[in-house]
C-alpha cells in the first residue's frame, strides 16, 4: 500500500492550500486517516484526523481549529486537508496516514502508533 500526498507548496501568510492524499496498491478497509506535520528541529505533531467507525468524527489540534478542514472518502482511501489563513508557523512537511485498526476509543487515532500506512510527505512553506 502506498499513500501519495500532494498539494504542498509556497504560499504567503493568510493564503490557502489544499492537500490531497490517496492510497494505491493492496486494498484495505480504511477506518481512519489523518494528517501530521513535522517542522525542522521539531517532533512530528498531529494536525487533524478523521475516523469512520463508531459514528465517525474529526479532530483538530487547537491551533488549527477554524482554519483547517479535514475531509475524506474511506471508500476511495482518500483524505484531504483544506488549509486557510496560513501562518509562517504552519511551515512543515505534512504527512498523511491511514489506519485499518478498529479502535473502540477515537483518541487512539490522535497518535501515530494507530496508523499502518504513511505517505512520503509534502512540503508546505508559508512565507512572504
Amino acid at each position: 500500500v502506498q499513500l501519495q500526498a500532494s498539494g504542498g507548496g509556497l504560499v504567503q501568510p493568510g493564503g490557502s492550500l489544499r492537500l490531497s492524499c490517496a492510497a494505491s496498491g493492496r486494498t484495505f478497509t480504511t477506518i481512519a486517516m489523518g494528517w501530521f506535520r513535522q517542522a525542522p528541529g521539531k517532533e512530528r505533531e498531529r494536525v487533524a484526523t478523521i475516523n469512520w467507525n463508531g459514528g465517525g468524527g474529526t479532530y483538530y489540534e487547537d491551533s488549527m481549529k477554524g482554519r483547517f478542514t479535514i475531509s475524506g472518502d474511506n471508500a476511495k482511501n482518500a483524505v484531504y486537508l483544506q488549509m486557510n489563513s496560513l501562518k509562517p508557523e504552519d511551515t512543515a512537511v505534512y504527512y498523511c496516514a491511514a489506519s485499518a485498526r478498529d479502535y473502540n476509543m477515537r483518541y487512539h487515532y490522535f497518535f501515530p502508533y494507530a496508523y499502518d500506512y504513511w505517505g512520503q510527505g509534502t512540503q508546505v512553506t508559508v512565507s512572504s
